[in-house]
């Protein structure tokens, strides 16, 4: 029981001290809201009552400085400063030391922090306008503070605290309860009745035995597709059905906000901002954006990282930034968000900048480029230079930075939970890093595809479109340029590796009468894109990542391994390990370089990919690429009614279908000159896109599929039709941008019109 009480205690205390350290920013700025300094004092008096009640007594007097020193100023007696503020967060420091101490031995630890009791004794005295005194680190006593609190003059000793009464106790107790009343914070919600602690290796632990599941899973459907048994192959649909349903509640108790590990980078920037004399606010967005718990502990390194390094190389000093016509206080911006089955995460200061010319000087200094590739990249590839090993531009070494090492390693970090990183910069505007992570590493969807009869696993988050070569295109499409093979891919050229080369499997021989087609996976890699060929490309499916063992870990082509629906291992690609091994990368670059400088501006504009389809009345439509899950055909026949709506079993669950035509109060009209078009064997085909919405999968029913296309989209014109965006210009056509929200809104108050039976080409 008393263990289950330090646990207790521990756990709430580190909870209060992450407030702290964000409250006290706050408080450093606002001195006179009684609000936050009452939640200050209440955390403070918590931790205090109940480390008192638990024996704890050397925590008990660091946090009884500190609390003495809040009421002082919760009396009114003394304003906060600088110099106070520091000294909370020096205790706020040694507390979490100390708590660190009682997890590992029991007992808070052997640091002596008599020195930072007498600095925090000292603050409570009303400041007498001379220089203030430095503040001892939290467990190692500052030889000059020591000295001066010999010289100080009427200072009273530190009082020895006697054991909390009995009242007091209760008082802590009370405080602690998870029935106490709510504070006035709002940035964290308390725990309340509706919640409750579980320990992080039981959700682990559960987690492991959902993947268990899902690998069961996967074999019953595959063996019940090879038989004709109605009730077998509905048990396993229901089979499926729960366990997604499962999979997906386990997932969300995995699931934390942004903000978890943002709420620590407020007191990060106002340190480092004052170890380099610069003034410095911190704006946060999506702070509620969710990822993994397993995603959360591998970014936050990196993220601190980027914090600091924004913060002492990225913004000027206040002197500085007056002198070029900018505000003294720097901005530093955190925004997350999700996008296409991703979280993007930037950080964004307002500094000066990045120097493109110096830091290819700096490159060629170091030795990691030659002076000829230097001066050929690009303004984009320049910057993204900082990402490299042992590249750094600062002039001196500091305690925060200039030792060139760090944004390799946080490039590094994001690639092996496969993420991206990427540098934009503006001279004199300031500069943006961009991350983008796959929300979770447990389960994620793989396209499977076979080289030379042996299966392997590619991570759809890597994953960008399926190109089948046909006929004499198999033959003359593929070129040698400087002895790398590449395909001109919508008036590109896209640099090609051979999976069973690379991975040195035996090549298998194909017959005269074998089909001549070339199966290309176009995949993206550190920003770039390169074409994977395989022999046979199957079907996307969840897969559960099994990490590969001790002795496999340094193969960079493997991410993995999964087991499959028949039971047999299959390894998981690395893809951007596979791009470096077939350099495609590399080549990428170097020909990336050696363009016209008109193409590299042209590069460095956003472009964004649509897939492009035939719409209702022959308009030509779009939607972005990410929010489509699949493209799919299915036989009219299988299309049923659920009510009103149109619908269709799809992979065991129930897909409503939208069509545009009716959704936009439309009807089809034949071209008046089009000749009969004759039957073929795919007559009575529909074809659909899958899209991922809020939650929401959903089927648009269009009349054709025609392109994936990527684009600038510069020229545009206001909508002319409900459920549309705008009209833009794309590939040199006139195609309409659909809204899906608008779409899916609707469809929802239109379905009094879906009465008519669905149609082949409707």
């Amino acid at each position: 029981m008393a263990d289950d009480i330090v646990r207790e205690f521990l756990a709430e205390s580190n909870e209060n001290l992450d407030t702290l350290d964000r409250e006290l920013v706050l408080l450093e700025k606002d001195p006179k809201n009684s609000n936050i300094l009452g939640s200050v004092f209440r955390s403070i008096h918590t931790i205090k009552g109940t480390c008192g009640f638990l024996g704890f007594t050397k925590l008990e007097k660091v946090a009884h400085s500190g609390e003495n020193l809040l009421s002082n100023m919760r009396d009114g007696k003394l304003t906060l400063n600088t110099e106070i503020a520091s000294g909370l967060m020096f205790m706020v420091d040694a507390v979490r030391r100390m708590l660190t101490a009682i997890e590992a031995t029991g007992q808070d630890g052997e640091a002596d922090y008599r020195d930072l009791i007498e600095s925090l004794t000292r603050l409570q005295q009303p400041s007498t306008g001379g220089t203030p005194e430095p503040l001892p680190l939290p467990g190692k006593p500052s030889v000059k503070a020591s000295v001066a609190s010999e010289k100080k003059i009427s200072t009273p000793a530190p009082v020895e605290e006697a054991p909390p009464k009995k009242s007091e106790m209760a008082e802590a107790a009370r405080a602690s309860s998870p029935a106490a009343p709510a504070t006035d914070r709002t940035k964290a919600p308390e725990a309340g009745p509706g919640t409750i602690r579980v320990d992080v290796s039981l959700l682990d632990r559960l987690m492991n035995l959902v993947g268990e599941l899902v690998l069961a899973r996967n074999q019953v459907l595959q063996f019940t597709s090879s038989l004709e048994n109605a009730t077998l192959t509905a048990t396993s649909q229901r089979l499926n059905l729960i366990t997604t349903e499962l999979q997906e509640g386990v997932m969300k108790t995995r699931m934390q906000p942004i903000g978890n590990i943002w709420s620590k980078f407020p007191r990060t920037v106002r340190d480092v901002a004052m170890n380099c004399g610069k003034q410095v606010r911190i704006e946060m967005l999506g702070q509620e954006t969710e990822l993994d718990k397993t995603i959360i502990e591998a970014i936050k390194d990196p993220l601190t990282h980027l914090v600091r390094n924004s913060v002492d190389h990225g913004i000027e000093r206040p002197e500085v930034r007056v002198a070029a016509g900018k505000g003294a206080e720097g901005c530093l911006t955190l925004r997350a968000y999700h996008e296409g089955g991703q979280v993007n995460i930037e950080i964004i200061d307002d500094g000066a900048g990045l120097d493109h010319e110096r830091i290819r000087r700096k490159a060629v200094e170091k030795g990691l480029l030659s002076p000829e590739k230097a001066a050929l990249l690009s303004e984009r590839d320049a910057v993204n230079l900082i990402l490299m090993a042992g590249f750094s531009t600062a002039e001196k070494v500091t305690n925060v930075s200039g030792r060139g090492v760090g944004m390799d390693v946080v490039k590094t970090n994001i690639e092996k939970i496969g993420g991206t990183v990427d540098v934009q910069s503006e001279p004199g505007r300031g500069t943006t890093v961009k991350m983008k992570i796959p929300l979770t590493l447990a389960i994620v969807p793989g396209l499977v595809v076979v080289s030379s009869d042996k299966r392997f696993v590619i991570p759809q988050v890597s994953l960008i479109e399926l190109v089948r070569i046909d006929g004499d295109s198999a033959r003359t499409g593929i070129e040698m340029i400087h002895g790398v093979p590449v395909y001109r891919l919508r008036g590109r050229l896209l640099p090609l590796a051979y999976l069973d080369r690379e991975l040195r499997l035996e090549r298998k021989e194909k017959s005269a009468d074998a089909d001549s087609a070339v199966n290309m996976v176009v995949l993206q890699a550190d920003g770039r894109q390169f074409g994977l060929i395989v022999d046979e490309i199957k079907d996307t499916e969840e897969i559960v990542v099994k990490p590969l063992g001790r002795r496999l870990k340094s193969i960079k082509t493997f991410a993995g391994a999964t087991i499959m629906g028949d039971g047999k291992v299959a390894l998981i690609l690395d893809v951007l390990g596979l791009a470096q091994r077939a350099k495609v990368i590399s080549e990428v670059h170097d020909r990336a370089a050696t363009e016209p400088e008109v193409d590299n501006r042209e590069k460095t504009t956003d472009k964004q990919t649509f897939l492009v389809f035939a719409g209702p009345d022959d308009a030509r439509m779009a939607l972005p690429l990410g929010i489509l899950a699949r493209l799919e055909e299915f036989p009219a026949s299988q299309v049923e009614r659920s009510g009103t709506q149109c619908v269709i079993q799809y992979r065991g669950q129930i897909l409503p279908l939208i069509r545009l035509h009716v959704v936009l109060q439309e009807r089809r009209q034949r071209r008046r000159h089009a000749a009969p078009a004759a039957p073929s064997a795919d007559a009575g085909l529909i074809q659909v896109l899958v899209c991922n919405h809020e939650g929401q999968t959903v089927g648009l029913v269009v009349e054709q599929i025609l392109d994936i296309v990527e684009d600038r989209v510069e020229v545009k014109s206001p909508a002319t039709r409900p459920g549309v965006l705008y009209a833009a210009v794309i590939e040199n056509r006139v195609t309409e941008l659909l809204d899906l929200s608008a779409i899916l809104q609707r469809a929802e108050a239109s379905r009094e019109l879906e009465e008519e039976p669905m149609k082949v080409g409707n």
